[in-house]
């Protein structure tokens, strides 16, 4: 009898830590809409790098994260990142993937990729939050060049190894917070990727909602990565929101 209650007991304290577990294991799922102005020049590697008049556009990421109480084990966070812009150049004369363009050209930068963050909470309270881990940028973009009658287009498609910290700072009662998100290049270090800015959470039954506003600014200054070489920036002011639960 003491064994079987001793059994009992021990089988109800774990499924009572399962389900405590479980109920701490959070999702957050969000979205930003960003109105980026871009700049910069690309070229084939070892080419002089031309420069192209870009306007600003609506560009947009978002993203899901998994936070979860195991220790050492870090957490999940991929964020998928749109961005392309349509240039033009008059007068042109240069060579683009062995072909060679002369007067007015058109230029598709397309700098999309996806974030593959693991990270660590080092400090999560009801003011400040710190996370501190390692993330992998996967481009999935493409360079592309054409005049009126021939276009020419190379594939961005490596990745880049990335540090990763973030930090959020909050007001208590009154619902307004900080934040800062960065990601810094290690195997290519003049590649960041950094958002700063205010926001606003509101409290539910069943899930937590921010409205965040900031400025964010992606670098991707390159030599032969894929092929080619680049100094292109995309950067203005965003406005997102984010659930967890």
């Amino acid at each position: 009898m003491k064994k079987t209650f001793l059994a009992s007991a021990v089988l109800g304290c774990l499924m009572a830590t399962s389900a405590q577990a479980a109920t701490v294991v959070g999702f957050k799922i969000g979205g930003d809409y960003w109105r980026a102005d871009t700049s910069g020049t690309f070229s084939d590697k070892g080419q002089p790098q031309q420069g192209f008049d870009y306007s600003s556009s609506a560009q947009g990421s978002y993203w899901i994260a998994v936070e979860h109480p195991l220790p050492f084990i870090p957490n999940l966070k991929i964020r998928e990142n749109s961005l392309d812009q349509k240039g033009s150049l008059t007068n042109a004369d240069f060579s683009f993937n062995g072909h060679d363009f002369k007067g007015n050209v058109t230029s598709y930068t397309d700098l999309s990729n996806t974030d593959f963050v693991l990270y660590y909470e080092l400090l999560d309270n009801d003011i400040l939050s710190f996370d501190l881990g390692a993330a992998y940028k996967l481009m999935n973009g493409s360079l592309r060049v054409q005049d009126p009658g021939h276009p020419e287009e190379k594939d961005v498609d490596s990745g880049i190894v990335m540090g990763y910290a973030s930090t959020h700072v909050s007001m208590p009662g009154l619902g307004l917070f900080g934040f800062a998100d960065l990601m810094l290049g290690v195997n290519e270090s003049k590649v960041h990727d950094y958002a700063i800015g205010l926001g606003w959470e509101f409290d539910g039954m069943a899930v937590d909602t921010r409205v965040r506003v900031g400025y964010r600014e992606f670098a991707f200054d390159v030599n032969n990565f894929s092929g080619i070489s680049a100094d292109t920036k995309f950067d203005g002011y965003f406005a997102g929101v984010e659930i967890s639960f």
